[in-house]
């Protein structure tokens, strides 16, 4: 049976947190946890028992609600390898390429180092849909913090090379300021111009940009198009590796 998810958002930084239940078993993920209250009204809401609890990565805002709900749920955490500054309460930690089991779902963890060195994303392959906490946004990227440029492109090139129809869910509601800075470097972009006129139907509306899809974010986000000849032209960096390109469209964003 298909999992079910729920998004529900929380925090002044725009987050969102997820829920994941295998209507079958019972069993319940929530990735991150990074608002005790705002998990536990998300549970109510939802009628589900916690289980299990993956954290991405070492920030607070995504893991300041571990050890509340662990006590209150005895819930499993599951957790990056430490890396990075040490996340108290997780039972389990893996790295790239390590794989758990889900009541029957197959989870991969991928390693993606940039935002933090220690920050892992889920990727559920016969579901289809992959968790990417901080590391790739709707038509964004993570900001570097422990990272540096080469490594955050490498990093997305692992998520670029998944089936174009997997559902990307994020950690944070970026995506109005990311759209239009994205038109910034990638002006010409018929499909990027018309995600950011839906995207600022959606906001204008209160609703959610998140989820969206691989093949989406491969037309639009200039992230992961550093490739692209127009990209390239429009920055006057025709001849830089991919790598200098990405680095350059991520010094940009920070200076926006």
């Amino acid at each position: 049976m298909a999992l079910e998810i729920y998004q529900y958002p929380y925090g002044p930084g725009a987050n969102y947190g997820v829920l994941l239940h295998d209507p079958s078993s019972g069993a319940t993920a929530s990735v991150d946890a990074g608002d005790a209250a705002a998990l536990r009204t998300a549970l109510k809401k939802t009628g589900w028992t916690l289980s299990e609890i993956w954290i991405t990565h070492h920030h607070a805002d995504h893991t300041d609600g571990v050890a509340e709900i662990k006590a209150e749920t005895g819930c499993t955490v599951i957790g990056p390898k430490p890396q990075s500054a040490p996340i108290a309460g997780v039972d389990t930690r893996y790295g790239d390429g390590d794989r758990f089991d889900f009541s029957g779902h197959e989870v991969r963890v991928i390693h993606t180092p940039g935002h933090t060195i220690d920050m892992i994303n889920f990727y559920l392959p016969a579901e289809g849909v992959v968790f990417t906490g901080d590391t790739l946004f709707v038509m964004g990227c993570g900001r570097l913090f422990e990272g540096d440029g080469p490594m955050m492109h490498a990093s997305l090139q692992k998520l670029a090379a998944l089936p174009a129809d997997t559902v990307i869910y994020c950690s944070h509601e970026y995506t109005e300021a990311n759209a239009d800075f994205a038109l910034t470097v990638d002006p010409e972009n018929p499909d990027l111009k018309d995600k950011a006129a839906r995207v600022k139907a959606l906001r204008a509306q209160d609703k959610p940009t998140v989820p969206t899809t691989l093949a989406e974010e491969l037309a639009t986000n200039p992230f992961l198009r550093a490739h692209d000849t127009r990209i390239r032209a429009h920055l006057g960096l025709e001849t830089a590796s991919d790598a200098e390109v990405f680095t350059e469209i991520r010094r940009r964003k920070d200076n926006s």
